[in-house]
């Protein structure tokens, strides 16, 4: 039956195929379902029929289209009392069960007899998530086995060599490791074909070479357990070129010029099958047995040897795609890390907030660099908020659809940082246990942000230069080179230049660096935005903490403009969570005595000077919020509210600064 009649997803039909490469696998299943003589079915942990092929279905006296979604109950009637016990068990013990029973089916006329095979089916966790229904109707033979012993041996025969089939394709499910499963798999075999001698060698395309991965011969002599096997005049090599099944008697052995081969001979090996492993995409190897004795290998056993060959060449393209999806989790699973984890937006403010020259000719620059991918070195003091600047430039940059990967260099051991950097292979150092990709190769196709990058000390900063001039690293323990496409920024609080003169940091580094230099403002150097920033944090805390802040007293305004801040924006941004904290009502409380405030700062040389600073001041943040508002005083979106004061303060101190509200307003 075509496999497009069953609405079944190939990935859960067998055990051991993989969803990444099941798709190629039609041929196995083909064979599976259009066997004449096996009914096959596929249930789902309700009981209901996945899929179902034509012998089966001709069982129930039922269409093969007619089954899907019933239940066994609305299939095989008072049957499935008999039946619905063994398959919960599979489902409950994750063990297969195999019965042979008889009973009337209710669209049959008569009694019939079957043997079942129940075969629990495991998802990737390992859970029994469907159950593989292996069914022969022996009615005629129970009312003939008397007088049709042939036709019953042969029946056990064919079922002896589906349970082979069966017992493989369980090894190779439940072990990934060929070497360790495949002399199981031949003691299976060898219950029907009594074959001396087995071996698995997959095809190297690098060399050319057939290299054997797995040897099961008992009482052989001499033979190596890894041997390279050219695949120019030798048996395995001709079966692999034809990309056909061939048997070899003893004296095509002995013609052969192969060195395997005359050591076939001299073990005395009379018959050998070459299977060759075959996908879609090329041959992965061959799989040979062996016997002494003549004609131990009939064609019949072709199509046989065949399934299981195909089952391998299944089991081995499905652990060659698991190393790969292994080390694909493995990096996808570093970039969730860091891009949902330390990635992670930690800066103190969601945007950049203020609207003083200072920061104004700060965005300018990033405006300006972003785009160039030049490497951009942001210099300042702590707090001023160099990340949210590096974010910025990512953003701007034609990189900024790649990852934005930061660094603390400070906050990372000295020993560890090269590690994180650049990644090592595994047993690279003591503790080594796994591979681990560097920083530097997640941020391949974006922006990798070095904070606090002065801190890199002095014998890792040659290895950092390199990157920034050839785009190139090796990881700790490996001598493969690792070629990077990313954009270099950094930050740090440090002096450079007087590091380069204590010899604590490379001046061609330094260069490479700073090649289009940003300085962070300090918070103290833009007073006027420090309205701004408190207004932005007291709204962003008395939101997430439920309250209600309508009022910033001008005295505590005041203070806050006038302290110069030597934590910056980080310093007035814990001091505003704090003051929300503290505050009970719609009034803003803010622990004034805890800014130690300095003379200087505080009191001006001039008082008429600092009044009319102030009043100029307040004039111009009053223009700028009727600009903004569109000269509307009250309502939630109004001057009065948005400056935390009443709609009639607001209209006297318009009045006394000379200010009219119809220069402002729209209308």
């Amino acid at each position: 039956m075509p496999l497009d009649h069953f609405p079944l997803e190939l990935s859960g039909l067998f055990p051991f195929a993989d969803s990444g490469v099941v798709g190629n696998s039609e041929k196995l299943l083909a064979a599976y379902f259009n066997t004449a003589t096996v009914g096959l079915a596929i249930l789902d942990a309700e009981l209901r029929y996945i899929a179902v092929n034509k012998t089966l279905a001709h069982m129930h006296h039922l269409p093969a289209a007619e089954h899907a979604g019933k239940s066994i109950r609305e299939v095989l009637g008072d049957f499935a009392d008999i039946v619905e016990p063994r398959l919960r068990r599979v489902l409950a013990t994750g063990e297969p069960v195999q019965s042979e029973d008889s009973g009337k089916l209710p669209l049959r006329d008569q009694e019939g007899h079957w043997i079942a095979h129940f075969i629990p089916i495991h998802d990737a966790t390992g859970a029994v998530t469907r159950i593989g229904v292996v069914v022969v109707e022996i009615t005629a033979q129970k009312l003939l086995e008397q007088s049709l012993v042939s036709v019953t041996a042969q029946l056990r025969e064919e079922m002896k060599r589906l349970q082979m089939l069966l017992d493989v394709g369980g090894l190779l499910s439940s072990n990934w490791d060929l070497t360790k499963a495949f002399p199981q798999i031949s003691a299976r075999i060898r219950r029907v074909l009594s074959h001396e001698f087995a071996s698995l060698a997959l095809y190297d395309p690098g060399n050319g070479l057939l290299i054997r991965q797995s040897l099961d011969f008992p009482l052989g002599r001499g033979f190596a357990e890894h041997a390279q096997v050219g695949v120019v005049d030798s048996p395995s090599g001709k079966a692999l070129q034809t990309r056909t099944p061939m048997i070899f008697t003893g004296e095509q052995l002995a013609a052969f010029e192969d060195h395997l081969a005359h050591a076939f001979v001299s073990e005395g090996i009379q018959s050998l099958c070459c299977m060759p492993l075959l996908r879609p995409h090329g041959p992965l190897g061959v799989f040979v047995l062996g016997s002494t004795r003549k004609e131990a290998f009939k064609s019949v056993d072709l199509d046989l040897l065949n399934q299981v060959a195909t089952q391998l060449a299944i089991a081995i393209e499905n652990h060659h795609a698991s190393r790969e999806i292994e080390a694909l989790k493995q990096r996808l699973g570093e970039e969730k890390k860091y891009l949902e984890g330390e990635i992670r937006f930690e800066s103190h403010f969601s945007e950049i907030v203020g609207d003083s020259p200072a920061l104004k000719q700060v965005l300018a620059q990033v405006t300006t660099v972003a785009p160039s991918g030049a490497t951009v070195l942001i210099l300042g003091e702590t707090g001023t908020g160099k990340e949210l600047v590096a974010r910025a430039i990512h953003r701007l940059s034609h990189c900024k659809d790649g990852p934005f990967i930061k660094v603390n260099c400070a906050a990372i051991p000295t020993g560890l940082l090269e590690s994180e950097l650049f990644g090592h292979e595994k047993g690279a150092f003591t503790g080594a246990i796994s591979q681990k990709i560097g920083r530097m190769e997640l941020a391949d196709g974006g922006t990798l942000f070095l904070d606090e990058v002065g801190e890199i000390p002095l014998e890792l900063q040659p290895k950092l230069l390199r990157v920034l001039q050839d785009q190139e690293f090796e990881r700790l323990g490996a001598n493969r080179t690792i070629k990077v496409n990313l954009r270099l920024v950094a930050a740090t609080n440090r002096d450079l230049a007087q590091d380069i003169a204590a010899h604590q940091f490379r001046r061609d580094l330094f260069y490479r660096l700073s090649v289009f230099p940003i300085r962070m403002p300090p918070l103290r150097e833009r007073p006027e935005d420090i309205p701004l920033l408190v207004r932005h944090f007291v709204r962003k805390f008395a939101t997430r903490m439920g309250r209600f802040i309508e009022t910033i007293p001008k005295p505590s305004m005041r203070a806050l403009t006038e302290w110069h801040w030597p934590g910056n924006v980080r310093e007035l941004e814990n001091l505003i969570e704090r003051s929300v904290i503290l505050s009970e009502g719609p009034v803003l409380r803010i622990p004034v005595s805890e800014l130690k405030l300095e003379t200087y700062s505080v009191v001006p040389p001039n008082p008429d000077s600092a009044d009319r600073t102030l009043q100029s001041a307040e004039r111009d943040h009053i223009i700028r919020i009727l600009r903004e508002t569109h000269g509307i005083l009250s309502g939630p979106d109004g001057a009065a509210r948005r400056l935390g004061l009443k709609r009639t303060t607001l209209q006297s101190k318009m009045h006394r600064l000379k200010i009219s509200r119809a220069d402002y307003s729209d209308s």
